[in-house]
């Protein structure tokens, strides 16, 4: 295979620089030739001429000679003489084959390894690679880019495979080679030659492709073990996994790639803690996975972490061994201790044994990741895990385990350190009890925090629920009082002119029942049952609108700031209540900052993600749009501001304030479907959080009844009539007025007390009514029942529902398509006589 086997390795095969040392010689001798010539052409004159003749004649010989050889390239001159033999027999004893051209491509020198790796035994059988193998298609391209690089005077290298060997001869077969080959050029020279070397690499790619196989094999044979492996990092993503694993788990092996999906994934959620917990340290831990058809499989898992260099930080091995079969082959005892190990790491509450002093002896993952490693290896006993609140609860239940008492009433406790997570713990007693150090007793702790958060919020919808019915409840009974006022004066007022004595009086008694009006208006608002006409509204232009009366409101000594996002999405509301909502809000931040300070009023858009970042329990999923009111005031305690929505609950002083204020506030919002939250520090000042709904729908939201009321009413509008109208009111004293009232109109009026009167009314009339004026809220039968009986005869009977609740609280409950007219209470004549003449008109 090279010029070593061959015995021939001391002799270079082609060495043109040797032949120019010989001509070199042949001039010094010629010289000599000459001086001696001489001196017999001085000392002899017969045989000197002779002498110089011949001497001058094989000198010309010699002269032509060297004159083709120079110009056939096989003689070159030197400036330097060398006789490079310690390099010469390296390069003649290299195992690389070695070729120098000239520029010309002309064969400068060649090893024996070359001669013997290109089948060329003689200096005339030498040819360059790039002649040799132009037509090998399979070394065809590479050798033609290393000829460019040498041509450019560039360095390179290609590895080339080739179906039989350049020397078959000596190789004894045709089995198929891989050279390597590599070109530079050489500096020395400056540039004018290059260094073409060729190496036979077929022995170092058969041992990679069978270290290769072997490699192949060994993966083989671990992806057929009848055992699960896998390598994860430190993130536990899964490096590699073997075939009988995912087989296991149902995946396509295909389809993992590295890195890409983490382990936990695989795991049941009860086992989670426990692989995390341990997952860089030696251990073995009989868990649950699930597969991908969402069974459960138990197994039992060895890891180990990579402590060598060679691997990524935080790397490890595991070995997942099935224990599904372990019944037919473990002894009964060995089957309920796995069993016991993996309900006991597997548990989703925590669970650990302590002894008579309260020492924490075993414990399972979910117990130290809510009470903390400490707690579980700590020497000062459990009880320094919790807040010093349950410390003489938890001891008395310690003190009944260890005793052997069943029936141990659960405590609950404060996690020590945090502030926001609180458990239930429950003991029980082991019944054997040894030595100091023994188990005692079995600790389980529930995780209740969330549970007690959802108690709180349902306690606190329940007490504002409560208030709310009962605010209303004395809202619609004032309403009826104050409607008998109204009435009363109206009559009164048209006996009595502006210079009556008794006109003014009668004027006050009329604006204070207004200003009693007003504040059962707010209780309404509050219970969310007063009429409200919601439309789509943009809030930073309602907002950008009140400017000028919020700068009113806000007063000199504050300064008020407004913030707007763009692309604010819409919501929908009543522009009147939600203003209504705005003034309340800087009045109250005016009024938290005596000293002065600066209001603050952003809006912007909330996605459901940053939504449910809050943290508000209350808070539903969903996009919503900020409405958030801000000062720099005195700010609130936390229990004032837990009850800062209550009606008639108020932080000014006695005569200053209704506390009807924010209740009306809340009471609005919540009417229009949104949520309300305060945050307050003492000191720091008060963030109001409006958080209304988005509006995506690309229909407007429109009332089930048409306009009513005195805003339709012109100043000259004819109230007079001859119609007949059946009146059904409970109140006698309301509907005594309200008969009245339309009788002074014109009209031809009947009276019932109740809904089941006004159908024997009907029936008695052959159902000669032109408009039924009912109240909503009846014993017996209530508005809207009367509403579907009577249309059952007079589809088309017109009708007007008057009551002190929200058009909304009974609307929904009728039937699609019906129409009716809307009348609040309280109302006075003028607006009775308005709304009966509007709907009469209507078609």
């Amino acid at each position: 295979m090279n010029g070593a086997a061959q015995g021939t390795i001391d002799k270079p095969l082609v060495d043109r620089t040797a032949a120019a040392s010989g001509v070199r010689r042949l001039l010094l001798l010629g010289g000599a030739l000459i001086l001696a010539g001489a001196c017999l052409a001085f000392f002899g004159r017969s045989y000197g001429e002779l002498a110089l003749f011949v001497i001058f004649g094989f000198l010309s010989v010699i002269g032509i000679g060297t004159i083709f050889a120079s110009a056939l390239g096989f003689l070159r001159y030197s400036a330097r003489a060398s006789d490079g033999g310690i390099a010469r027999d390296f390069l003649d004893t290299a195992r690389t084959g070695l070729l120098i051209l000239d520029r010309k491509g002309q064969v400068v020198y060649a090893n024996r390894a070359y001669g013997d790796l290109t089948g060329a035994a003689r200096p005339g059988e030498v040819r360059s690679l790039e002649r040799l193998l132009a037509r090998e298609p399979e070394a065809t391209e590479a050798i033609y880019h290393l000829a460019n690089l040498a041509r450019d005077g560039r360095s390179g290298q290609r590895e080339f495979r080739l179906a039989r060997s350049l020397a078959p001869v000596e190789r004894g077969d045709d089995s198929p080679c891989w050279y390597r080959v590599t070109v530079r050029p050489l500096a020395a020279r400056g540039g004018q030659m290059q260094a073409w070397q060729i190496l036979d690499i077929t022995a170092d790619r058969k041992h990679e492709e069978s270290s290769f196989q072997d490699l192949q094999h060994a993966i083989d044979y671990l992806d057929k073990a009848p055992a699960g492996f896998f390598a994860a990092d430190g993130q536990h993503r899964v490096a590699y996994i073997n075939a009988t694993l995912a087989e296991w788990l149902g995946l396509d092996l295909t389809e993992v790639k590295p890195y890409q999906r983490s382990f936990l994934e695989f795991l049941a959620p009860a086992s989670r803690s426990t692989f995390a917990e341990r997952a860089d340290a030696l251990s073995i831990d009989d868990l649950d996975l699930v597969t991908a058809g969402g069974e459960t499989l138990p197994v039992r898992l060895l890891r180990r972490p990579v402590l060598d260099d060679s691997s990524a930080p935080g790397m490890v091995r595991t070995l997942v061994l099935d224990r599904r079969n372990d019944k037919e082959a473990a002894t009964p005892a060995e089957l309920a201790e796995a069993r016991f190990t993996r309900f006991f790491n597997s548990s989703p509450m925590a669970i650990a044994t302590l002894n008579a002093a309260g020492r924490v002896v075993r414990s399972n993952a979910v117990f130290r990741k809510i009470f903390g490693s400490e707690a579980a290896e700590g020497a000062s006993g459990f009880q320094m895990a919790i807040r010093e609140a349950g410390h003489e609860a938890f001891r008395k239940a310690l003190a009944e385990a260890s005793a052997g008492r069943p029936g141990i009433a659960p405590v609950d406790a404060e996690v020590a350190g945090e502030a926001s997570r609180t458990v239930r713990l429950y003991l029980s007693a082991v019944p054997k009890v040894g030595a100091d150090g023994d188990e005692c007793a079995i600790l389980y702790g529930v995780d209740i925090t969330e549970q007690r958060a959802l108690e709180e919020q349902i306690a606190k919808s329940q007490k504002m629920q409560a208030i709310g019915n009962l605010a209303g409840g004395i809202a619609h009974d004032f309403n009826n009082v104050l409607t008998i006022i109204t009435a009363s004066v109206d009559f009164l007022l048209l006996n009595h002119r502006t210079g009556d004595p008794s006109f003014q009086d009668l004027l006050l008694i009329k604006q204070s029942a207004n200003r009693a009006a007003s504040l059962v208006r707010q209780l309404l608002a509050y219970s969310r049952r007063q009429t409200m006409r919601p439309k789509m509204l943009n809030l930073t232009d309602v907002v950008a609108d009140m400017h000028l009366l919020l700068k009113r409101v806000s007063g000199d000594h504050a300064t008020l700031e407004r913030q707007h996002a763009r692309d604010l999405w819409p919501v929908m509301a009543d522009i009147g209540q939600f203003e209504q909502v705005i003034t309340n809000l800087v009045q109250n931040a005016r009024d938290a900052m005596p000293n002065g300070g600066k209001i603050t009023i952003v809006t912007r858009n909330v996605a459901a993600g940053e939504a449910r970042g809050f943290g508000y329990a209350e808070l539903t999923d969903g996009d919503y749009v900020l409405v958030e009111v801000s000062d720099t005031g005195t700010g609130m305690p936390a229990d004032v501001a837990e009850r800062i929505f209550e009606p008639f609950f108020t932080t000014k002083e006695i005569g200053k304030g209704t506390g009807l204020g924010l209740s009306m506030v809340y009471g609005i919002i919540k009417q229009s479907n949104g949520f309300i939250f305060v945050d307050s520090k003492e000191g720091e000042g008060t963030s109001f959080r409006i958080f209304l709904p988005r509006f995506v729908s690309a229909e407007a939201a429109t009332a089930t009844s048409p306009e009513t009321g005195a805003a339709v009413a012109g100043a000259k509008m004819d109230l007079s009539g001859t119609a007949t109208i059946l009146l059904v009111e409970d109140e006698d004293h309301v509907r005594a007025g309200n008969v009245r009232a339309l009788k002074m109109r014109g009209y031809d009026v009947h009276e019932a007390a109740s809904g089941v009167e006004a159908l024997e009314v009907l029936e008695e009339l052959d159902g000669e009514i032109d408009l039924v004026v009912s109240d909503v809220v009846m014993p017996e039968m209530d508005g809207p029942t009367l509403l579907r009986e009577m249309r059952k005869t007079r589809p088309d009977l017109k009708f007007i529902f008057v009551s002190g609740y929200a058009e909304e609280a009974f609307a929904k409950n009728m039937p699609e398509g019906e129409k009716f007219g809307f009348l609040a209470k309280p109302f006075s004549l003028r607006e009775l006589a308005v709304a009966v003449k509007t709907m009469l008109n209507e078609g």
